[in-house]
């Protein structure tokens, strides 16, 4: 063997079900580890109207290297969420992004080096590695998942987003058979699976969305009963003219005007899971809340619920279980909008709360 040529170290193999964008099979040498340049998206000044590309940076560093109990991750699909924005603006859930740091952000990576027990080189996680193409990280912080085909459904239908349509509309919403189900954002990544999850228990569902194309994509594709083009007709007078028995459950991604306009066609007793509020994360504050808080909600007795879907991991083996089986057997369509290139995150972010996106969007990496 010529003295320049090094035999690798780590050789990643194609799992059972192979993925075209998986990338397995890369090789990384021992003495590469911890050299090379990692590319990272930075918050560069936090917002104060609507996000804008100078809100971010590009900058390059070195390839870090695993610490004792650390796992080294290489970034494949990063996940792009509404919630995105409001951790810009202060701590949530989670801590606030600071300008100047590295945008945070879910994603699916593998592990290319490994100095903690019960993660090995290959393996395939999730974590929270913010935007960039490598990631030293806890073992603690970071999620073994399965190996699968295609690879994005661990970030769509059987990530955060499939979770929080199931959990939110099941047990926070609990619709019954022959309920009306209302979903804002219907054509984003939560909404879609929503609706059709309401479907299979045999409700009537009726989607918010902006545009005629999602709206037709709603209906014709995924199965819903009715679809309202908010960006096209008042979504009140619309709800009153396809909900004459009223709405019995309200899953809502939006929070503002449209929250406003559903709560006055509940029906007594009725539920409303609270799931985001992104028509008040991009932008300047509203300068009043809906109207019919509280009154409403006393004179209707309603349920108001927020949630986030950490509230039931307790429940997510039966949770993925049940979207797994509804995937299979083609009762839930997965829908998908994949953008290519870290340095197209920002672009892609902000394009997601301006509503470009149908199902969930995210980045590939690598």
């Amino acid at each position: 063997m010529p003295p320049d040529v090094r035999p690798p170290l780590f050789t990643f193999k194609l799992s059972p079900n192979k993925c075209p964008h998986a990338l397995w099979g890369q090789s990384i040498r021992e003495d590469d580890v911890g050299k090379g340049t990692n590319k990272q998206i930075l918050l560069a000044e936090t917002p104060k109207g609507k996000l804008s590309p100078s809100n971010f940076s590009s900058h390059e560093g070195q390839i870090p290297t695993a610490k004792d109990g650390e796992v080294l991750l290489k970034i494949k699909l990063i996940s792009l969420d509404a919630a995105n924005r409001a951790w810009m603006q202060g701590a949530t859930y989670r801590s606030a992004v600071e300008a100047g740091t590295v945008m945070a952000g879910g994603a699916i990576a593998e592990v290319v080096e490994s100095k903690a027990s019960g993660f090995a080189v290959g393996d395939l996680v999730f974590a929270d590695t913010g935007w960039q193409e490598y990631a030293a990280l806890p073992a603690k912080q970071v999620q073994k998942m399965q190996k699968m085909d295609p690879l994005s459904h661990l970030l769509s239908v059987y990530g955060i987003a499939g979770l929080t349509a199931y959990h939110g509309l099941l047990d926070v919403g609990k619709p019954k058979a022959g309920d009306t189900v209302v979903v804002s954002a219907a054509a984003g990544s939560v909404g879609t699976i929503v609706g059709q999850i309401a479907k299979l228990k045999g409700c009537t569902v009726i989607g918010i969305a902006g545009g005629d194309e999602k709206c037709a994509m709603l209906k014709s594709d995924l199965g819903f009963d009715h679809a309202i083009n908010y960006k096209k007709e008042p979504v009140g007078k619309a709800l009153r003219a396809v909900t004459p028995k009223g709405i019995d459950v309200y899953f809502d991604n939006v929070g503002g005007d449209i929250l406003e306009a559903v709560l006055f066609g509940m029906n007594n007793k009725g539920r409303i899971a609270c799931c985001g509020a992104v028509s008040q994360y991009d932008g300047e504050a509203p300068a009043h809340g809906p109207r019919g808080i509280p009154g409403l909600i006393v004179v209707k007795r309603l349920t108001m619920q927020g949630f986030i879907v950490t509230d039931f991991i307790d429940q997510q083996e039966k949770a993925l279980s049940d979207l797994q089986a509804w995937v299979k057997s083609g009762q839930i369509k997965v829908r998908e909008d994949i953008l290519d290139g870290l340095d197209n995150t920002p672009q892609a972010l902000i394009g997601l709360l301006a509503g470009e996106n149908i199902g969930k969007r995210m980045v590939r990496v690598s």
